[in-house]
């Protein structure tokens, strides 16, 4: 999508809607955008004063313009106190605006009366607009055809370059988002391992990334027996996708990103109930979120060395399916009792960690749909994060609340092995319903020897068809890709 950013007052937006973020204020208080109050004949005033408007996080108004305003519709959109601006008052409002406005074929955004930072408020409201204007409609035989809304971001001369800089990243930002949801969303039998990790290629090569994708054979003879288990009772062969952004430098480290891309999940012999099985088609959403950050990553040309690595598969109870108590052996030779196979997805990220020690990375981060216990803990607010890195997890908490994909640190300790002892084997693939996120994250501990490593458990984040802020029964939310992003930011910055 193509943003203008464009300096001069709001009044003379000729947009098809312009969108005025507002900041809380007393009635009868002197407003921002008087030269827009005057030409709407005071109607932006009185709205404060009647209390049909008050500026509250958001809020929403639509005004009828007169003749002094060339904007067919103007929405107000309220971004909250002053003291208490965040970039997610902006996002919020900018988002609730879109809701009301709906389909429009230009749309401009005065930023004039938003506070703080304006790169910062610039990527917050077009990441705002584009993740409220997102719908899922592949498949909708009444879908309808045509250009996305031209956007445009008006603003004061003195702030335009950095208006621009910040529009740059949110469009960047957006469009990892929208590649992460519209993969999520693929029901399963348009989203299997081999067409998401062509979804990848296809990516890759209009981003610049290097892309490359090792089949089963290549696999098997890496010894990745715990990723190949999984797959076995599919026809649909499983994949393992590495997308590459940059070169390796001394003086910023690798850093991996790992997402379980599991395309359809039936618990495979420890078959899943029958109610919201459908779902399940949102356990890749953690390879999406890494698909979708790599492109960002790439759009962006972060100055980092950056390693996406997709473990995908399906597990299905076919007569080759990988049967409870069966035993199989992982990249680095541990050697997995196997309990349930519906605890899949952490044997096919044990294989990926194992792979992403050959770049001898500063950093991994790892982020799967794992366990149904953080959803217990934390609901779907927030992503369990575990790891061995602190600095890192507090840069990542940082890079959660600024982008509100927000994190909570959940301990990891070896006194948790005791659930996970293998019998006849090393492990056993599940701990038992007690801290059942902890273990789980405790089971992959094994598989990242020494790498300073972060997991992130985003099963309650990674999808929702209720109502969310900017996510409305938006299905898969695309969770992970504005928080990577942010964090490999200010990485860079280092």
């Amino acid at each position: 999508m193509a943003i203008k950013v464009e300096t001069q007052a709001a009044q003379r937006s000729n947009a098809d809607v312009l969108v005025v973020p507002m900041p809380k204020t007393k009635k009868g208080a002197k407003l921002a955008h008087g030269g827009l109050d005057r030409a709407l004949g005071g109607q932006l005033k009185a709205a404060f004063v009647n209390g049909a408007f008050s500026g509250r996080v958001q809020e929403t108004r639509m005004l009828v313009p007169t003749g002094g305003v060339k904007a067919k519709r103007v929405v107000l959109c309220g971004i909250g106190e002053k003291d208490e601006f965040s970039e997610e008052c902006v996002r919020r409002a900018v988002g609730a605006a879109a809701r009301v406005a709906g389909r429009s074929a230009s749309v401009s955004i005065a930023l004039h009366a938003v506070p703080g930072d304006a790169a910062r408020a610039a990527e917050a409201a077009v990441v705002g607009w584009r993740l409220a204007s997102y719908k899922f409609t592949k498949f909708k035989s009444d879908r309808k055809k045509g250009r996305p809304a031209g956007l445009s971001l008006m603003t004061s001369t003195a702030k335009a370059a950095a208006t621009r800089a910040g529009a740059k990243i949110g469009d960047a930002v957006a469009q990892g988002v929208a590649t992460a949801r519209d993969l999520g969303n693929n029901p399963g039998n348009y989203m299997t391992p081999t067409i998401l990790a062509r979804s990848a290629r296809a990516m890759a090569k209009a981003t610049g990334l290097k892309a490359r994708v090792l089949t089963e054979a290549q696999m098997g003879a890496l010894g990745m027996g715990s990723l190949l288990s999984v797959s076995r009772g599919s026809v649909e062969p499983a994949k393992l996708i590495i997308l590459e952004h940059g070169r390796k430098s001394k003086s910023r480290p690798t850093v991996c990103l790992v997402g379980k891309g599991l395309t359809f999940d039936t618990g495979g012999i420890s078959i899943k109930p029958a109610g919201d099985m459908d779902k399940m088609r949102y356990d890749m959403c953690g390879g999406a979120a890494v698909v979708g950050a790599m492109e960002a990553v790439a759009r962006l040309k972060l100055p980092l060395h950056v390693i996406g690595i997709v473990p995908s598969s399906e597990n299905m109870p076919g007569s080759k399916a990988t049967k409870p108590g069966d035993i199989v052996t992982a990249m680095n030779g541990k050697t997995i009792e196997v309990l349930n196979t519906d605890a899949e997805g952490r044997l096919i990220l044990a294989d990926a960690l194992c792979y992403a020690q050959r770049y001898n990375p500063g950093l991994v981060i790892d982020l799967a749909t794992l366990t149904g216990a953080v959803l217990v803990a934390l609901g779907k607010h927030m992503a369990g994060m575990m790891g061995t890195d602190d600095a890192s997890m507090g840069a990542l908490q940082a890079a959660g609340r600024a982008t509100h994909e927000r994190v909570w640190q959940l301990p990891l300790d070896d006194d948790y092995d005791a659930q996970m002892k293998g019998r006849s084997a090393d492990l056993h693939n599940i701990g038992g319903r007690h801290a059942g996120t902890v273990t789980a994250a405790q089971f992959l501990r094994h598989f990242t020897g020494d790498l300073n490593w972060i997991h992130l458990d985003i099963a309650g984040t990674a999808w929702d068809d209720a109502t969310r802020v900017y996510n409305k029964g938006v299905g898969a939310t695309g969770y992970g890709v504005r928080l990577l992003t942010r964090f490999l930011q200010e990485r860079a910055r280092r």
